[in-house]
């Protein structure tokens, strides 16, 4: 037994000799406290997503640009490289990462996940985008893996920043700039998304899915490109599958009303014309009213009243309907019929805004002024 015993401690302690060859790669912290990031934002229909390392000043302030950031393409005295732009952070490389296709100062660039770097200047910078988002910093940077270079202007920073960060900021529906901060200089870059291009491919995509299978979702579809004037031969399409009786779209005011729509858009009025013919009949109280509520904001002040009075006559006395053709005579410059109607949608109102409308909308008509 003794023998085995010394046999099993002879064997474990060659074995953890050869254990002690290798280092152990433990988790920790990030080499010189240069802190892991990431920032994301949805720009239309685009996510993009940049992961980077924030190094700080640490009171090198006025030895950050051109001197711990070299100018241009240096040679680091490491890697591959012999002339690599700045990393665009700290340690790994930038990355940058785009969900659909988008547009860098201009500049298209395909969806997808690259290297971030910058050859910095104090004029001038240019940005660029690699292929390679994998290589540790720049050290292996080759020129040949860009997809893309822009040139932007670096701009002095109200106030420094201790550490380095990027910031989404001057966002519309469609576009962002995006700043690099550091000490006391930005580097903003444009960043645009054609959300009307991309919501129409989602539209696609998701009509083929489960998401298809009620005419509620062709009749949206539809709807919006319509409205942005774009895919209108598509949209027709879709228009069509609203208004199948497959889904039950044929029974439905929305479903023609988008098809009408479509063909406005696509300049047939009379098509138009035909397709709302078949709305009017099925539309709801509230839907004839919003339908006539655009009517009149196009000035078309005879053919809203109609629909009011079509509306009014088929649900008589009812809220919506009493609100309409106070709204109807109102355009016809009838007020004196006008309050009559406003007066009993304010009885009838279903809350106290509604309640507190009606009488500010009487109020205006007394002064002998039109409430649409």
């Amino acid at each position: 037994m003794k023998k085995l015993i010394n046999t099993c401690i002879i064997a474990a302690g060659i074995q953890l000799g050869f254990m002690g060859v290798a280092k152990a790669q433990l988790t920790s912290l990030p080499d010189g406290d240069n802190k892991r990031a990431s920032v994301s934002e949805q720009i239309g229909l685009t996510d993009v997503t940049i992961k980077y390392s924030r190094p700080a000043v640490k009171k090198r302030d006025g030895h950050i640009w051109g001197e711990l950031v070299p100018p241009g393409f240096v040679d680091q005295g490491f890697g591959s490289s012999k002339s690599a732009p700045w990393r665009a952070g700290a340690n790994e490389a930038t990355s940058i990462e785009f969900s659909n296709d988008v547009k860098i100062e201009g500049q298209p660039l395909a969806a997808g996940k690259y290297g971030f770097y910058i050859a910095y200047g104090t004029d001038e910078c240019q940005l660029i985008f690699s292929k390679n988002w994998s290589s540790w910093g720049s050290f292996f940077y080759k020129p040949d893996e860009d997809v893309l270079r822009v040139k932007v202007k670096p701009v002095p920073a109200d106030k420094s920043a201790e550490r380095l960060k990027y910031e989404f900021t001057d966002e519309t529906p469609n576009s962002a700039i995006v700043q690099l901060q550091w000490e006391k200089l930005v580097i903003p870059f444009k960043i645009e998304s054609d959300g009307v291009a991309n919501q129409v491919a989602l539209f696609r995509q998701e009509l083929q899915t489960d998401k298809g299978f009620v005419w509620e979702s062709w009749s949206q579809a539809a709807d919006y490109c319509a409205q942005n004037k774009t895919n209108l031969d598509q949209a027709l399409l879709w228009a069509d599958t609203a208004t199948n009786k497959i889904f039950g779209g044929d029974k439905e005011f929305q479903a023609w009303s988008s098809k009408a729509h479509v063909y406005q858009a696509m300049g047939r009025t009379a098509d138009a014309d035909a397709a709302m013919k078949k709305a009017i009949p099925l539309g709801s109280v509230t839907e004839l009213y919003g339908y006539a509520r655009g009517l009149s904001a196009q000035k078309k002040t005879r053919e809203a009243f109609d629909i009011y009075k079509y509306n009014y006559d088929k649900h008589p006395d009812e809220y919506f309907t009493n609100a309409g053709l106070g709204r109807g005579y109102s355009g016809l410059g009838d007020y004196k019929k006008a309050i009559t109607y406003i007066q009993k949608a304010e009885a009838q109102a279903p809350s106290k805004p509604a309640k507190d409308a009606m009488a500010r909308q009487i109020k205006t008509l007394q002064e002998g002024k039109d409430i649409n």
